[in-house]
């Protein structure tokens, strides 16, 4: 059993450095690598690996990237980058609308998307406005990080939480208690920011073009799909509230919208050839291994003999921040999470383990998906990065200020 701890520390061990010699790796193939390793080693039968993948979130991701890549090819995604930035007139104005924008999006489109549609927007900014484009990379990776915490479906973490944990009204209860903190989280984050790129940001100066839309009918279809997705969001919001018994899956919202486009976009083909396939592969091998990992026992065994209590807050939301830097935020829930329903935690308790499996993501590069999508992205379009050390610099303070914040709020609910 103890094999699928071998690979996962393998697999670890991989995804920080990214090479075997000469070899460059990817992070999908990493993960895939190591769902391979534990079948072809017989510590999870196919059977079994097929029953742990979580289809739900693999539907939502697969949905919202249509949309996502719809968005980016019209030319609408830059065009209403230009409408809702052009009153910017400072660097902190720009700061604070692209904290606050991406991360109050991201609640509703899941922070993966908007990882993915984030990059060309900021850095269409960073070239308008003269800003390092390390910077507003920096700025997306931590806000879309931040306002996914406070809704059922702004990460995959979240939506496990919300799918398996027995959460009652997810969109309500979330809202309640992790709306305020994150807004607070948010705008100190700007503050930690300012203070690490004032020099740069002195320097500044902002201004505005207008981008043309490229293609007309599909940006209709892409703003059709949006309005869609906050319909869906707001019918899903009322049959839960008035306790009407439908089932309306949370994966409807990006399925139905996705296949409006899909059905009526002379270029669906394109849009299909165009997602982001790499990172559903790396969230299904994701969890092929976690399931293996779990069935060894060895995460269970190794948090009962820290004779932790492993439903307090605080324990929770330092748990759940220090192993997403081991197995990242999303398998790190899908381990914990069947611990703390098993135990009978309270919706506050769960919530903790939302906030810190999505906090997490702001320790290190390595701690959400999300991060590794912008990197990658920025990389292969723009030849522009974030190193692990300016990451990490920023990201231990913030994730320290993020940690308190929700401690607090939650401690008090």
């Amino acid at each position: 059993m103890i094999i699928p701890i071998i690979v996962l520390a393998i697999v670890f061990v991989l995804i920080a450095t990214r090479r075997i010699g000469n070899i460059k790796l990817q992070i999908w193939q990493i993960m895939l690598f190591g769902a391979l390793a534990v079948l072809v080693t017989g510590q999870i039968s196919p059977l079994d690996a097929l029953n742990s993948i979580n289809f739900d979130v693999i539907l939502f991701l697969l949905g919202m990237f249509i949309v996502g890549e719809a968005l980016v090819e019209c030319g609408y995604l830059s065009h209403a980058a230009y409408k809702l930035f052009r009153r910017v007139k400072t660097t902190d104005q720009l700061l604070l609308a692209v904290l606050f924008s991406m991360g109050m999006a991201s609640a509703f489109l899941m922070n993966d998307t908007l990882a993915i549609i984030g990059v060309p927007a900021v850095m269409l900014l960073a070239r308008q406005c003269r800003v390092p484009p390390r910077l507003l990379l920096l700025t997306l990776a931590f806000a879309v990080t931040i306002g996914s915490v406070m809704s059922p479906i702004g990460n995959p973490q979240n939506l496990l939480i919300a799918l398996n944990g027995n959460v009652a009204s997810p969109f309500v209860t979330f809202f309640r208690y992790l709306f305020l903190p994150t807004i607070l989280n948010l705008f100190l984050t700007f503050l930690i920011l300012r203070v690490f790129y004032k020099k740069d940001l002195q320097e500044c100066v902002v201004t505005h073009a207008e981008e043309p839309i490229k293609d007309q009918k599909l940006a209709f279809l892409s703003k059709l799909s949006l309005i869609l997705v906050g319909m869906l969001i707001t019918a899903k919001i009322t049959t839960v509230m008035l306790n009407i018994k439908i089932d309306f899956r949370l994966t409807y919202i990006a399925l139905i919208p996705a296949l409006l486009l899909v059905a009526f976009s002379r270029r669906r083909i394109e849009l299909v050839k165009k997602i982001d396939w790499r990172t559903l592969v790396f969230f299904i091998a994701m969890f092929i291994l976690m399931e293996s990992v779990w069935e060894s026992g060895f995460i269970q065994s190794a948090i009962t003999g820290l004779n932790l209590s492993i439903t307090s807050i605080p324990v929770v939301l330092l748990v759940s921040t220090l192993l997403s830097q081991v197995v990242s935020n999303v398998p790190l829930v899908a381990l914990y999470l069947p611990m703390l329903t098993s135990a009978g935690a309270s919706t506050t308790t769960l919530l903790a383990l939302a906030a810190g499996g999505t906090i997490a993501g702001n320790l290190f590069i390595l701690g959400a998906a999300s991060n590794v999508i912008i990197i990658q992205n920025a990389e292969k379009k723009f030849g522009e990065t974030i190193r692990f050390v300016d990451f990490a610099k920023i990201g231990t303070i913030v994730t320290a200020v993020n940690l308190l914040v929700y401690w607090l709020f939650l401690s008090i609910a």
